[in-house]
């Protein structure tokens, strides 16, 4: 099968078009063959320097895929050949999502939602897990809180504005001018531009805190919560600061969860939550992909075809 591998940690020229074996799906594993594979900043900082465990030899990035179940190992209930299939399996290990086929626990996957194309099913997993474990399952947000979501044009931030609307949340996203008008339409009640404006000298106090931009972005955002506010940072457990009595503050690592993604398939199919698609590209230029994605200028999310 094609696969983009690794040849050395390091740059976007680095990952190369090879011909690999094929896997096979064992226990409780299902084999999909690959039609969209969504690409993640985690994709590209794993290229550039390693990933979090030990991939080993021909190392492949990649993690959000979109296909159809080519063949079931044994013990799998869940899903027959020719299921079309989503998630994001393994991570942070090896999966492999930048190939034409890929071996996966069969729970981490779930049914691809009816509505979405392969190419928006593929954007959704990573960043759309991210999205709800952050704010429904660590935050726990409630009705009428005040959600403040930074990189809110990004691919985790454009889905947690839909994902915390959808929650009945009063939802702020910070965002550079030129991308106010798409997050309004898809929920956000209140926009500030980052570069115009110091968020924390414009909004009024703020319930939850999602921060997906690290460095000070966090000190200056507890400036902001309320008491019983929660911060959660997406980068890095570094980001993770000492927050005042009666303020949290957690780092969240994305994980697998079949559950997560049918919350997030229901949430579609209401039409309540739609991924937006950047950039497409063949599984051939996945180089050009990283590329784009690390000028940072990203609406959405970035996607290779694959089959």
């Amino acid at each position: 099968m094609r696969a983009m591998v690794v040849e050395r940690w390091g740059g976007p020229e680095n990952m190369v078009e090879r011909d690999v074996e094929r896997p096979e799906p064992g226990l409780n594993e299902v084999l999909v063959r690959v039609h969209a594979a969504g690409v993640n900043p985690v994709d590209w900082k794993t290229r550039a320097s390693g990933g979090l465990v030990d991939w080993g030899a021909a190392p492949v990035v990649g993690w959000d895929v979109s296909g159809t179940v080519e063949a079931v190992g044994p013990g799998v209930g869940v899903f027959r050949p020719g299921d079309e299939v989503y998630g994001m399996p393994l991570f942070p290990r090896q999966a492999g999502g930048y190939a034409e086929y890929v071996v996966s626990p069969a729970r981490h996957l779930a049914p691809k939602p009816a509505s979405l194309t392969h190419v928006e099913a593929a954007a959704l997993p990573l960043a759309g897990l991210t999205a709800w474990q952050a704010l429904v399952d660590a935050a726990d947000v409630r009705p009428g809180e005040r959600v403040l979501v930074h990189a809110a044009a990004g691919g985790v931030g454009h889905l947690a504005v839909q994902i915390a609307r959808a929650h009945g949340a009063y939802v702020i996203g910070t965002a550079s001018a030129a991308k106010h008008a798409l997050l309004r339409e898809l929920g956000a009640d209140e926009v500030v531009d980052y570069r115009e404006a110091r968020f924390e000298d414009v909004l009024s106090p703020v319930d939850v805190v999602l921060d997906g931009v690290g460095g000070e972005t966090g000190e200056r955002s507890l400036k902001l919560l309320r008491p019983g506010g929660r911060l959660i940072t997406l980068l890095s457990p570094d980001d993770v600061l000492a927050a005042p009595d009666g303020v949290r503050a957690a780092w969240v690592l994305v994980e697998p969860d079949h559950l997560g993604l049918r919350e997030l398939t229901a949430l579609v199919e209401r039409g309540e939550l739609r991924p937006v698609v950047d950039t497409v590209l063949p599984l051939a230029e996945a180089a050009k992909a990283h590329a784009i994605g690390e000028q940072g200028r990203t609406t959405g999310k970035i996607v290779l075809t694959v089959a």
